[in-house]
């Protein structure tokens, strides 16, 4: 099946003032996005923030109360019948059946698609080797863990490939082996032509994958730009540093301050100072070398997407947060 995208756009996601309210609570609350073609855009915050109804009503499961979007041109409630040919969705549960395997399920997927036998025949191969299901194909669903049934319904979603793949939070509770497979499965369908939306929690896998971020709390965009503008809007890079005397500690914590001008803090051996400009570094390394101090590791580090988040939304990204917004949402598209 293949899909072609009508309106020239450099714009796979344009949303403008997005708001979707349960009873008093308004779960999104004026959301501004724009995705470019042919990248991975994350959207990036804590359970409840309005990741998920943002994400519904972009892909025509819920009905903005106010604003607008398109999808690559095409008007989400208007066009909503062009859009749903675009997009691809998939959620946080694997929606498959239970009582059939993974073959099956994945040949029914691909014969609704209009693939003939044989090709939803190599199709459903091809995809069950691509998520290391193929020892497991004939297995029921029932018996299938739970980053089973995630990689299975990541799949099914990818039978079509189509131009704007919807993932939302796509490796909640998988091992780290797994989501490192799901994250180069990821990579590899930007490479062949997909646009994805990730919706994500984890902070590593923002800066893994995403292109660009937006950070959602409370149903706001606080913050949006790439991982490297993020990090950089809420501080300076830090230089690390070890030596290997601890006895010359506290004179190396001094020897920093006088050259690099700033701060330093020194704990668990470790001397820590932000560096405002690189071309001191060089200077301090002189230094240290002149005092007779030897060092034993170095490095500069920029600010981590944790302290991003922690800085702009002042709490982490993980915080667990009211989630009954989400549900309802669920509850409401599914109606």
């Amino acid at each position: 099946m293949e899909f072609k995208k009508e309106n020239n756009t450099d714009w796979a996601v344009e949303a403008r003032g997005l708001v979707k309210a349960f009873g008093e609570n308004r779960a999104v609350d004026g959301v501004n996005l724009n995705v470019p073609t042919g990248s991975i855009y994350g959207v990036l915050g804590p359970n409840g923030a309005g990741k998920t109804t943002t994400i519904n009503m972009l892909a025509t499961l819920l009905r903005p109360d106010a604003g607008t979007a398109k999808i690559f041109g095409h008007d989400v409630v208007k066009e909503s019948q062009i859009v749903r040919q675009l997009i691809g969705v998939t959620g946080q549960y694997a929606s498959v059946d239970e009582s059939l395997s993974a073959t099956e399920n994945l040949m029914i997927f691909s014969r609704l698609l209009g693939l003939s036998r044989a090709e939803a025949k190599k199709k459903t191969w091809d995809l069950l080797e691509e998520f290391g299901l193929t020892e497991a194909a004939k297995r029921p669903l029932k018996n299938f863990s739970g980053g089973m049934r995630r990689r299975l319904d990541l799949a099914a979603s990818l039978i079509a490939q189509p131009p704007l793949i919807f993932l939302d939070e796509p490796t909640t509770g998988l091992d780290p082996r797994t989501r490192s497979q799901m994250w180069e499965t990821i990579r590899r369908l930007v490479n062949t032509g997909s646009t994805i939306l990730l919706t994500t929690q984890y902070l590593e896998e923002a800066d893994q994958l995403a292109d660009r971020v937006a950070v959602i709390d409370r149903g706001h965009v606080v913050a949006e730009g790439t991982v490297d503008e993020l990090k950089g809007s809420v501080g300076t890079s830090s230089l690390h540093l070890h030596v290997q005397n601890t006895s010359d500690i506290a004179k190396a914590s001094r020897l920093v301050e006088q050259v690099l001008k700033a701060t330093a803090n020194v704990s668990g051996g470790k001397i820590t100072a932000p560096m405002t400009d690189a071309d001191r570094v060089t200077d301090l390394l002189i230094t240290l070398r002149e005092a007779g101090i030897h060092l034993a590791e170095l490095s500069v580090q920029k600010p981590t997407l944790d302290e991003v988040f922690l800085t702009i939304t002042g709490h982490g990204a993980e915080e667990q947060t009211s989630g009954s917004e989400e549900f309802k949402s669920y509850q409401e598209a599914r109606a």
